[in-house]
C-alpha cells in the first residue's frame, strides 16, 4: 500500500476527481442538505422571534387616585400608548397579587393632587412599581412611563408646551431603535457558526466510520488535494445558507440592508474558512460523527452566543473574559455584519475583521493539515 508523501505535486485533474467525488457524496448524504438549507431558516426564524430587547405591550395595572380630568387624560395616554397594555385598578392592594404572581408586570399609580399640580403649573410625578427580579423590563418600563407622562404634559397643557430647551433625538442606522436590526444580523453569525462547523465536522470521521479512508490512503493524492476536495462543495453550501439567511432577514424580519452584495460576500467567505477548518480539524482528531458533532456544537454555539458581543456588550465584560473574546472567530464576524446591514460599505471596519478571519482560518487549516497528515500516514 502507498501513501501519499508530503513531497507530491498539487494535480488540478486529480483535485477535480476528488471534488466530485465530494458532491456526489453530499448529493447522496440527506442530513448534508439539512443541515446547509434547512437548519439555517429554521435557527433563524427561532433566534429572530424568541430573542427580542423590545418592551411592547408590557401588561400594567394603572391606579388613578386623582379622578379629575388631567388624571383622566393621562390615563387615556398610557391607554393609547403602544408599549403598555393596561388594566385599570381602583387600588394598589387589589393588583399587587398579580405584580408577584407575574400577571402584570408593573403597577402605573396617578397620585392624589396631581390635576391640582398641572393646573399650578408645576411638573406632578407619578408612582411606577415594578418587579425588581427582571431589571431589564422595571428599567425600560420606568423609561417608557416617564416619557409618556413628559409627552402628555407637552401636548395637553399649555404650561408645558413651549419648554425652555427642546431636545430633539435623531438615532443612526437605526432610528427606530428596533433591537431585531441588530439581533437578527447577530442571530445570523450565530447560525453560520453552527452550520458551517457542523458540516465539515463529519467529513473526515465518516471517511473513518465508513471504512474509505483506507482506499484514499492507497491512491497518490497529496494532502493539499485532500484537503481541499473536503472543505469546497461545504463552503459552497456554506454561502447558498448565508445568502438563505440574508434574504429572510431583509424579506421576513424587514432588517434594512445598505451595504453591497460584494461586501457581504467577503464577509461571509472570510468567516466560512476558520469556521470549515475548526470543523475539519475536530472531524480529523476524533474520527467518530457522533463525537465530532458534540464536540463542534460546543466548542462553535456557546463561546459565539456569549462571547461574541451578540447579547452582552464585550465592553462591559470583565478584563479576563474580554481577552478571551479575542479567540473567538464570531467576535469579528458580528460587527461587520452589522455594519454591513444597517451602515453600508464601511471598509475602514470591515477589512480589520475580514484579515483576523483569515488568520484563524489560516490557524484552523494548519491545525486540521497537521492532525490528518499523522493520520494517513
Amino acid at each position: 500500500m502507498t501513501k501519499p508523501g508530503p513531497g507530491r505535486r498539487f494535480d488540478r485533474r486529480r483535485l477535480r476527481a476528488l471534488v466530485v467525488k465530494e458532491f456526489i457524496q453530499v448529493a447522496r448524504d440527506p442530513s448534508t442538505f439539512v443541515i446547509a438549507i434547512i437548519l439555517p431558516p429554521f435557527l433563524l426564524f427561532l433566534f429572530g422571534y424568541s430573542v427580542s430587547l423590545d418592551a411592547v405591550r408590557v401588561r400594567v395595572a394603572l391606579v388613578d387616585q386623582d379622578s379629575s380630568a388631567q388624571s383622566l387624560g393621562l390615563a387615556t395616554a398610557f391607554a393609547r400608548s403602544a408599549f403598555f397594555d393596561v388594566t385599570p385598578a381602583r387600588t394598589v392592594a387589589e393588583v399587587r397579587e398579580a405584580l408577584v404572581s407575574d400577571g402584570e408586570r408593573g403597577i402605573i399609580v396617578i397620585p392624589q393632587g396631581f390635576g391640582q399640580g398641572v393646573k399650578a403649573g408645576r411638573m406632578p410625578d407619578i408612582q411606577v412599581i415594578t418587579d425588581g427580579s427582571q431589571p431589564n423590563t422595571a428599567s425600560f418600563l420606568g423609561a417608557y412611563a416617564d416619557g409618556v407622562r413628559m409627552e402628555w404634559l407637552m401636548t395637553e397643557t399649555e404650561t408645558f408646551r413651549t419648554p425652555l430647551v427642546t431636545v430633539s433625538s435623531r438615532y443612526w442606522f437605526n432610528p427606530g431603535l428596533r433591537s431585531r436590526n441588530f439581533l437578527v444580523p447577530g442571530s445570523i453569525a450565530i447560525v453560520m457558526t453552527m452550520i458551517g462547523t457542523l458540516l465539515t465536522a463529519l467529513v473526515v470521521a465518516r471517511e473513518w466510520e465508513r471504512g474509505t479512508m483506507e482506499a484514499m490512503m492507497a491512491t497518490p493524492i497529496s494532502m493539499a488535494e485532500f484537503v481541499t476536495s473536503k472543505v469546497l462543495p461545504y463552503f459552497l453550501l456554506g454561502l447558498a445558507a448565508m445568502i438563505v439567511c440574508t434574504v429572510l432577514a431583509i424579506v421576513a424580519f424587514h432588517v434594512p440592508f445598505r451595504g453591497s452584495p460584494l461586501a457581504l460576500l467577503a464577509i461571509s467567505a472570510a468567516f466560512l474558512l476558520p469556521a470549515l477548518g475548526l470543523g475539519l480539524f475536530i472531524s480529523a482528531a476524533t474520527k467518530n460523527q457522533f463525537v465530532a458533532s458534540q464536540i463542534a456544537l460546543l466548542s462553535a454555539f456557546l463561546p459565539t452566543f456569549l462571547l461574541s458581543g451578540f447579547l452582552y456588550e464585550i465592553a462591559s465584560m470583565p478584563l479576563v473574559i474580554r481577552l478571551i473574546t479575542y479567540a473567538v472567530p464570531a467576535r469579528y464576524l458580528i460587527p461587520p455584519l452589522q455594519t454591513v446591514f444597517l451602515a453600508g460599505d464601511q471598509w475602514g471596519l470591515i477589512l480589520p475583521n475580514i484579515l483576523a478571519m483569515l488568520g484563524f482560518g489560516a490557524l484552523f487549516f494548519y491545525l486540521a493539515f497537521r492532525v490528518t497528515k499523522r493520520s494517513l500516514d
